[in-house]
């Protein structure tokens, strides 16, 4: 992609909007799309946040300060609304957001966009006991493999707190697969 910079005076020059919002759709809905998936695990529900996402951005691009990379700002922004999703979709069933993703991961085998088979759904299920910090920072890394640095910026939290997350959602996950 060309020198980020120039791109993000396209995104915001009426002239050029159109184009570059289409290019940057282009880049960057499947990467989006996928990460949020890993978080609301639902495909339908994984459309929607995308949607919201991409209208968030659109409607923010004036006010990215070029304080991180455009990529990581939009990850941030489709974490946020992932994790948001998952709040008020939970608050509307009357459960929590815990209950909630362990009926998703129960619904898991029904959806088909998964293709995974029992120890997909295991890990899953092992994944949704996890607090909501460390199965954040374990998506990100394992599924898709996001460097630390990457990470930190996304989710505001420095190196060494994001690899203690994941040392611990592993342990969590490895205690769990060997006792389930």
């Amino acid at each position: 992609m060309q020198d980020e910079k120039d791109f993000i005076g396209e995104l915001l020059d009426p002239r050029t909007q159109n184009t570059a919002f289409q290019k940057l759709l282009r880049e960057y809905q499947r990467p989006l799309y996928n990460h949020i998936r890993n978080i609301v695990l639902n495909h339908d529900d994984a459309d929607d946040v995308v949607q919201n996402t991409f209208i968030k951005v659109f409607q923010n691009l004036k006010n990215f300060k070029g304080e991180s990379k455009l990529f990581s700002w939009m990850y941030r922004i489709a974490t946020n609304e992932a994790i948001t999703f998952i709040h008020q979709k939970a608050k509307k069933n009357g459960i929590t957001s815990e209950a909630l993703q362990n009926k998703i991961v129960d619904n898991l085998k029904a959806d088909v966009y998964f293709d995974g088979n029992e120890i997909q759904i295991k890990l899953q299920k092992a994944i949704a006991i996890l607090p909501e910090k460390q199965q954040l920072v374990f998506k990100m890394k394992y599924f898709e493999e996001i460097k630390y640095e990457d990470m930190s910026e996304i989710l505001g939290t420095s190196v060494g707190a994001l690899k203690a997350s994941y040392h611990h959602a592993v342990k969590k996950i490895e205690d769990f697969m060997n006792t389930h």
